[in-house]
């Protein structure tokens, strides 16, 4: 029998639309019975889909972020008095030791390997970067101890903590969210490849648009971009690059729109660039292109192999090589059996073992482990 409690899930980063968050975590622990809050910046205060939406003042800045954001979400935090709280940014790690000081269950939600997304940080100065990433490694792991729970997304971030408290819950797909009933054999459909997610230089999108530049010109190909192209100074760089005009630009999908978007491509593009945070990383868009019955084409390191290559999920190439990934393009567009059944294995995956489902247990049994 699950005892419900009053969790109060903390972010001051993420929207309050982000998928692990609000569309896993909270909207499945609200359906099992439990009251739950979200504090989010910047949004009206409501219950949606059970859940209760907590605003805070939206930070100005970075800076405003870390001090006045961070503090309010505090003071919201104390004043919901819950059972469990559980924070989801690194930001309010100090937020999470202030809690447990007033006899509060904490969870850590680790999203990233926080020390090495440091040393990719445009923003340091990059002589500093190694030590500001080991003086951040060094209060992470200090600032565990005071928590109740750690929950990581992917195997490699489990050596950083203790592991009696530890539980890994992968960002898997929601079974059925993002496949298309119907949605027609790969001969049948449009020439396209589909990139969903945030679209940054570290994740391999110019590489990706020079690629394009080097396909055939006879061929009626596009790629559709379903995310947000940050800084605009490198949507520019990439808009005067030569394979732009096979790029069909769509920005920020609703969920079911990216499900519309996959039901009709040809493949799922991953080629995150070889940056210290993405070698042992398991992004979550690679199971998604999965779930929907999509071959993928993923950058070539070791820790991936295993999964995409082996497995028979997709085309491994180096992501920093144009001409590699043009060729593994032509190759899914010119072998649609081929390319199909690559998806139905991956997407079969997904249905057995890459699925929310066995996460939300894990999940919930952490917090069955509080008194």
């Amino acid at each position: 029998m699950i005892r419900k409690r009053k969790v109060v899930h903390m972010t001051s980063v993420h929207p309050p639309t982000d998928v692990r968050i609000f569309g896993k975590q909270c909207r499945s622990l609200a359906r099992a019975g439990h009251e739950v809050h979200l504090i989010v910046p910047g949004v009206e205060h409501k219950t949606v889909e059970g859940v209760v939406l907590e605003s805070v003042p939206s930070p100005r800045n970075r800076f405003d972020r870390m001090l006045r954001t961070t503090w309010a979400v505090f003071r919201k935090a104390l004043a919901l008095d819950a059972d469990i709280y559980h924070f989801h940014d690194p930001e309010l790690m100090p937020v999470g030791i202030l809690l447990s000081f007033r006899g509060k269950k904490v969870v850590y939600d680790v999203h990233e390997e926080l020390a090495n997304d440091i040393l990719d940080k445009p923003y340091i100065w990059r002589p500093l970067r190694p030590l500001v990433a080991g003086a951040v490694r060094s209060f992470e792991r200090m600032a565990s101890y005071f928590y109740a729970g750690i929950v990581v997304t992917r195997h490699s971030l489990l050596r950083n903590f203790d592991r009696r408290k530890t539980v890994l819950v992968h960002n898997y797909p929601i079974l059925g969210e993002l496949a298309t009933p119907g949605g027609g054999s790969f001969a049948g459909r449009p020439a396209i490849a589909a990139f969903v997610g945030g679209a940054t230089r570290e994740r391999g999108l110019r590489e990706l648009v020079e690629a394009l530049a080097l396909l055939p010109d006879d061929m009626p190909f596009e790629l559709h971009i379903a995310g947000r192209i940050a800084p605009p100074a490198f949507l520019a760089e990439l808009e005067a690059l030569p394979g732009w005009r096979r790029v069909r630009y769509l920005g920020w999908l609703k969920r079911p729109e990216v499900a519309e978007l996959l039901g009709k491509a040809h493949c799922g593009i991953v080629t995150f660039l070889p940056a210290a945070n993405h070698l042992e990383s398991e992004p979550t868009k690679l199971f998604e292109y999965m779930s929907a019955g999509l071959p993928v084409i993923a950058s070539n390191f070791p820790h991936w192999e295993p999964l995409v290559r082996a497995e028979g999920y997709g085309l491994l190439v180096d992501p920093r090589d144009p001409r590699a990934i043009a060729n593994a393009l032509r190759w899914i567009m010119q072998h649609p059996e081929e390319a199909e059944a690559m998806g139905k294995r991956g997407q079969q995956a997904v249905i057995t073992q890459y699925n929310w489902d066995a996460e939300l247990e894990k999940l919930i049994a952490l917090y069955e482990r509080f008194n």
